[in-house]
Order: structure tokens, then sequence, then C-alpha cells
């Protein structure tokens, strides 16, 4: 059983939710991707999202396209994010961990040396924003062969063939956008985001998760009752974005440690 179905399944077993944050390596500093992680997970997060940097992060609001370019300024590249996965292994073998970004890093690099890579350094999932399904399916082969989760987005306007489509290939988990539109952006109907859940897992197999403008403890708990995890991205970016060098790390922990105890919190 991978890292990730291990992890959901121990949650299922103490009727807990997933707590699955999302950063850009390399924002602020490279040196910094690792001490961000585990400050991540000592503050509650079960699964960690880490962000590839892309000059043209076409899913993603102001808050996260500035981390990304921030990122690429300080020459972040795919390879340093492997790094990174790598280097956090030496301490943590259990928590995993998900690659989220964009398919031209991955295809400059090529789906066989990505893959082979991404296992050595200890990746347990790849989510790849701009794949449509009919395009992901070697690639998820590629991964499969090496034993890495292949995770897809689902969104508001998904049509009912698509999500059947989708939940046939997706392994580890699939990620629903709770809200049309970019990443940290309006406001969410919880309401809405209930029923789209329950549509979508009439046909999953893997566990649901929501993301996309999740800012708060109380809307992180209204979405714990309805799906099995919640995605913190653009509220953990800006809390980043806005701490000094010496308040960084405990930030981003209370950050974790808010949402954590909202969620445990959930019916």
């Amino acid at each position: 059983m991978s890292r990730i179905a291990t992890t959901f399944a121990r949650l299922a077993g103490t009727a807990r939710k997933a707590l699955i944050p999302f950063f850009t390596v390399g924002d602020p500093q490279l040196e910094m991707a690792v001490p961000i992680m585990q400050a991540l997970v000592a503050g509650g997060a079960d699964i960690l999202e880490l962000g590839v940097p892309f000059s043209d992060p076409m899913a993603d609001g102001p808050t996260i396209q500035r981390s990304s370019e921030r990122a690429l300024s300080n020459g972040v590249t795919l390879t340093d994010v492997l790094a990174v996965v790598a280097e956090f292994r030496q301490t943590d073998t259990l928590t995993p961990v998900v690659l989220m970004g964009y398919a031209n890093p991955i295809e400059r690099l090529g789906f066989a040396t990505f893959a082979r890579h991404a296992q050595a350094a200890g990746v347990d999932g790849v989510l790849v924003v701009d794949y449509p399904p009919v395009e992901a399916r070697r690639f998820k082969e590629t991964l499969s062969q090496v034993d890495i989760d292949t995770i897809f987005l689902l969104a508001p306007t998904t049509t009912e063939t698509r999500i059947q489509e989708i939940a046939q290939l997706a392994t580890g988990y699939l990620y629903y956008v709770s809200l049309r539109g970019v990443t940290g952006a309006a406001t969410i109907d919880v309401e809405a985001v209930a029923a789209q859940v329950a549509r979508i897992r009439r046909q999953a197999t893997v566990p649901v998760g929501v993301g996309f403008g999740i800012r708060d403890g109380e809307t992180a708990r209204c979405l714990g009752e309805v799906a099995d995890a919640i995605v913190v991205g653009s509220r953990l970016v800006e809390t980043i974005e806005s701490s000094s060098k010496g308040e960084l790390l405990g930030n981003v922990e209370g950050l974790m440690r808010e949402f954590r105890h909202a969620l445990d919190n959930a019916s």
C-alpha cells in the first residue's frame, strides 16, 4: 500500500480528515523548503503538496503566481524540487509528498527520467494541472511502473462523462476545485461543494479532497464534513510571503495547527 493510501486509511480509522498544505518550492529561498515541510508536519499536515515553479501557472491566482516568480528568480528547477524531497526523506519516511505543477518541466526531462528520479527521491504522487485525461494515460502508465500515484483535478464544470473517465485513471486521491476561477479567488458555496463531492464519490474509488479558496478554519471544518481532505494553498503562501525569516517557521506551523484543530472538529 502506498504512503498516500496508508495515510487515508489511518485517518479514516479515527474518523479524521487529511490536511494537505501547498507551497512553492524555492519561496522564499530554496534552503527553506525542507524546514517549511518539517514545520507543516509538526503543525498537523498529513500530506504535502509541493509546487514546482513554472513561468505560466495558468490555474493559479496572483498569490501563488508571485511565489512561482520568486522561486524562478532564485533559479529553482524541477531537479531542485526532487532534491528537496530526497533531503526531506532523510528525516521523514512516513509523510506522503505530492508534486503539483505543469507539463512543460516534466516533458523537458522526459517521462521515464522524471519517473525514475521521482521514485528515487521519495515522491508519492504527481498532479499535472494541464494534462487532460486523454493526454495523461501514457504519463500515468509510466508513473504506475514506479508505484507513484497520478492525481487529477475536477472542477464545478466537469461533466459526468469526464468525471467517470478521470475516476478510472486517478490513484491516490482526486482533487476537487471548489470554485470557478483561479486559486485564492471568490467565496466557497459549501452546499454546492457538498453536492459535487457526493456526485464525484458515486464514481470514485479513491478519496476526494477539496481545495482552492479555503482561507480559514471554519470553512475547512465545514468542507471537512463532506470531503476526505482539505487543501490549503494561497493562505499558506500568503503567510510565507508576509513572514520575516525569524518568524516564518513558527507562523507556518501555527497556521497548520489552526486548520488541524478546525478539521478535527468536523463531524
